[in-house]
């Protein structure tokens, strides 16, 4: 009974770093270094927006796979024949485009730590996720490995935001009371930490580890909640140490801003650490945005069920070989971010209109509050994605 309490409880915390590490990536580190350097202390208020929003979506979007029991894709093509098929292919491309920054962002993570070539540590650390993948008890090696390199992110950012002093006082004020407001940062954010196909991640693992029904949503509801703190807790970190540089008078560097955080910072140590960071960052979102990705296309057909691992090795080689043959991610990963911000409005609909119908849901009664929260995030997202425009 023990072990199996003790099982149950890992899984709950796997999922939900699985669900924050994917989020965490090099696009994460770069659009959170960006928005910082353009808001200042006002970015504060924007984060703290976020939090609200990624809490309202991923509770919603959890809670109801838990409930039927059933994957997003299959839900949705149960909900209208097709719309499963198209929200994939949606989560699939928003994963593979992200997938090539994160292959990338690992890549530049080794050169920082060891000086070698880019390419030669994207290809090292793309052949240590396919190996994570091709482990007999792949999904347990997964649960720890996000669990691990998840706490090693926040020590490392924890070290350098106490080695940039960044000035408190006006952090918490322009995150309670901003200056300035921008719309396309929240999209941004919003969609880089619950957009596309991260806000599934864990809820899919979840439901694999047979995590399931309605007896289960309360440890549904922890899952999702820590997973959310964790990212905004590393988010809001990052901010105060990119704060405290820009407060300081430097000037970021271009090619690379939140390299430049840790140098500026703790000059050469802090930039092996942030090679290290980085590395973390991306290889644990690829192996969130290579297991996400493949789940929704794997119930589609029983052959493509039993191909899971190799259409996963695939998913990761194709990213791979396409950073080899394109290069710099740099823009692309914050404009990935923001595509994943207009893909989470649509996802989230499909998943709150079925939480209404019995033939999916059956006798459970889906909160108010929750469908309220759900639809107002909903219109929130579309409403910015339009201004946008």
């Amino acid at each position: 009974m023990f072990a199996k309490k003790n099982k149950t409880s890992s899984t709950i915390w796997g999922a939900a770093f699985l669900m924050a590490t994917s989020a965490v990536g090099p696009g994460f580190l770069t659009q959170t270094t960006i928005f910082t350097e353009k808001l200042l202390a006002n970015f504060g208020f924007v984060i703290l927006l976020s939090i609200v929003l990624d809490l309202g979506a991923q509770l919603n979007i959890w809670r109801i796979i838990a409930v039927t029991e059933k994957r997003a894709q299959d839900i949705a093509n149960e909900l209208f024949f097709g719309l499963g098929y198209l929200l994939s292919a949606l989560i699939v491309a928003g994963g593979l485009a992200f997938n090539i920054g994160n292959v990338a962002g690992a890549g530049l993570g080794v050169a920082a730590m060891s000086g070698l070539d880019a390419k030669v540590g994207a290809l090292m650390s793309a052949a240590l996720a396919i190996g994570i993948f091709l482990l007999p008890q792949a999904s347990k090696v997964m649960d720890n490995f996000a669990k691990w390199l998840g706490l090693l992110m926040l020590l490392l950012i924890g070290y350098v935001v106490f080695s940039a002093n960044p000035p408190l006082g006006a952090a918490i004020l322009g995150t309670v009371f901003p200056q300035q407001f921008d719309v396309l940062a929240t999209v941004t954010l919003v969609g880089g930490t619950v957009g596309g196909y991260i806000t599934f991640a864990g809820g899919h693992r979840l439901l694999e580890a047979g995590i399931k029904g309605q007896a289960a949503l309360p440890q549904v509801n922890r899952s999702a909640a820590m997973g959310i703190l964790v990212t905004s807790l590393i988010r809001y970190c990052l901010f105060l140490a990119v704060l405290g540089v820009v407060a300081a008078g430097f000037a970021l560097r271009k090619d690379n801003p939140p390299a430049s955080v840790f140098e500026l910072a703790a000059g050469q140590t802090g930039y092996r650490l942030f090679g290290l960071l980085m590395w973390s960052a991306a290889i644990t979102s690829v192996v969130g945005s290579a297991y996400t990705s493949i789940s929704f296309v794997r119930t589609f057909h029983p052959w493509l069920a039993q191909k899971h691992r190799a259409l996963t090795v695939a998913f990761i080689s194709i990213s791979t070989v396409v950073f080899l043959l394109v290069g710099k991610p740099v823009q692309i990963l914050v404009f990935v971010g923001t595509l994943n911000g207009f893909i989470l409005p649509v996802a989230l609909a499909v998943m709150l209109v079925a939480a209404r119908q019995k033939r999916l849901v059956g006798n459970y009664q889906h909160p108010v509050w929750l469908q309220v929260s759900g639809w107002l995030v909903v219109l929130i997202m579309s409403a910015m994605a339009i201004k946008l425009l």
